[in-house]
């Protein structure tokens, strides 16, 4: 039997945030760029943390660390999108990441 990894919530924020700030301002990620980061190019293994991923990404829309793209638009509200999403800094984190 294989062996999925387990990853909580805090590792998937600091993937999420690790990859963002490695980013040219104003670019932004894959949700599936973080899920690779932490479990490898296995696609039975990554796709596992998709939903705990974008739980995650909610929750830190929500609380005004990233934001949820949607055709290269913020979406209105991080709890209800539907369908393929991006991740992104927020213009004043971007700045403040690049004046620290």
């Amino acid at each position: 039997m294989t062996q999925f990894p387990s990853f909580n919530a805090e590792a998937l924020r600091a993937a999420i945030l690790d990859l963002l700030n490695s980013r040219p301002e104003g670019k932004s990620i894959s949700p599936t760029e973080a899920a690779r980061a932490l479990a490898g190019s296995d696609e039975r293994q990554w796709s596992r943390l998709m939903k705990p991923l974008r739980a995650v990404a909610v929750d830190m829309a929500k609380a005004g660390e990233l934001e949820i793209l949607r055709k290269s638009k913020p979406v209105d509200d991080p709890s209800s999108f539907r369908g393929v999403y991006r991740l992104a800094l927020p213009a004043s984190k971007a700045t403040d990441t690049a004046t620290a």
